[in-house]
């Protein structure tokens, strides 16, 4: 059963930097990707970025390039998301994703498997 647990969210001001983590479990993820979604208060999901858990190809929505950056650590099997230069309009709750390669990077039905999400809140 695949397990994803995020971790490190909180309440920074803006500006600052968070780093959160995603420790996955449960089958070996080669061939999979991972992904970085948000959703603020009554909105949809939103794409972050992705990674390839074998090749470590990353993709970013564009309003995050720059300022994000997503990894992974295949010995410890858990996937990072550093942010830095956060705004207010990051606050959201973050949320760790895992599929296949098939299907768009940036959908959230791309992904059957998701954490339980991190709180990121960011005042001024």
């Amino acid at each position: 059963q695949v397990q994803l647990v995020e971790s490190g969210g909180g309440l920074v001001q803006a500006g600052g930097s968070l780093r959160l983590s995603c420790a996955a479990s449960g089958r070996t993820f080669s061939g999979y990707r991972m992904g970085w979604f948000r959703q603020a208060p009554g909105k949809e999901h939103e794409f972050v970025a992705r990674i390839t858990w074998g090749g470590g190809t990353t993709y970013y929505a564009d309003s995050m390039k720059g300022r994000f950056t997503i990894s992974r650590d295949i010995a410890k099997n858990t996937v990072y998301l550093q942010m830095n230069s956060l705004k207010p309009e990051d606050t959201a709750v973050y949320y760790c994703a895992a599929g296949s390669l098939a299907g768009a990077s940036g959908a959230p039905t791309s992904y059957p498997y998701w954490g339980q999400g991190t709180q990121v809140t960011v005042s001024l």
